[in-house]
């Protein structure tokens, strides 16, 4: 008589506190499936060149009558979350932002090293830019207003209107 393996469920809100616990990094390729934590496959340069080319295909096809979502995960009730490669979303103003960017995503990346990240706050129509990263968070932030322009470090010649990225 064997011993019985129980397995254990994982809600969608409990798989997030693993990430914000650093039990699971945004290096770890998982994606939570009728709340089991499942091994994505690596993504090869031909897997991810289609990927990138399918994007571009339907962001030029659609417009601005849908949102084009790559790799980014869709909640399917409380136990999945799954990162479909491409998505077709309807549109939403908010763009299916989620509350935890500000709280998780802005110190992960200053804590990865990313030399800039921008948060589009719709709420309060503002755009949020971050920049020189350190392991405690980012030693700057710059808010944008509707009426001023925003340039990313790595393309300073590139200037966006805060207003039309608002929309």
């Amino acid at each position: 008589m064997g011993v019985q393996v129980q397995r254990r469920l994982f809600t969608v809100e409990e798989y997030h506190r693993m990430a914000e616990a650093g039990i699971l990094s945004e290096d770890d390729r998982v994606e939570l499936i009728e709340g089991e934590l499942v091994t994505m496959s690596p993504i090869g340069s031909r897997h991810a060149a289609c990927v990138k080319r399918l994007v571009r295909l339907l962001d030029r096809a659609v417009g601005d009558r849908a949102i084009v979502g790559a790799q980014d995960p869709i909640r399917l009730g409380a136990r999945s979350e799954p990162q479909p490669d491409v998505a077709l979303l309807r549109y939403r103003p908010d763009f299916y932002s989620a509350d935890a960017d500000r709280s998780l995503k802005i110190p992960l990346y200053a804590r990865y090293g990313i030399p800039e990240a921008w948060l589009v706050d719709l709420l309060e129509e503002r755009i949020e830019i971050y920049r020189h990263p350190t392991p405690q968070g980012y030693r700057s932030l710059h808010i944008a207003h509707r009426g001023e322009t925003v340039s990313p470090t790595a393309l300073p010649d590139l200037e966006l209107s805060v207003d039309e990225i608002l929309g």
